[in-house]
């Protein structure tokens, strides 16, 4: 069963390019290490404060490994230095 998740963050004022930076270093570790997550984006929204992952996932195996990986945990407290309040997750299972 594939699973899409879009979380969206807001970066604090002035801390833009910060959170943009260390989440890009979360997308590269992703790639580089995830075979199983078959979609891993960053975008950033006409607020530049504004940022979406997009995700997606292979099975329930690869998004709980995603959970554990130490880039994610590692990366993610890192950003939360830099965001305005805790994200929006959207989990979603594939339908067709």
């Amino acid at each position: 069963m594939t699973h899409s998740i879009v979380a969206t963050l807001k970066a604090k004022p002035g801390q833009e390019e910060a959170l943009k930076t260390i989440a890009l270093q979360l997308v590269a570790a992703v790639r580089a290490n995830e075979p199983g997550c078959l979609l891993y984006t960053l975008s950033q929204g006409e607020d530049p404060s504004s940022f979406v992952f997009m995700e997606r996932y292979a099975d329930d195996d690869a998004l709980a490994y995603h959970r554990t990986t130490a880039h994610f945990k590692t990366l993610g407290r890192a950003m939360g230095a830099h965001m305005d309040g805790a994200p929006t997750v959207l989990r979603m299972t594939e339908l067709g």
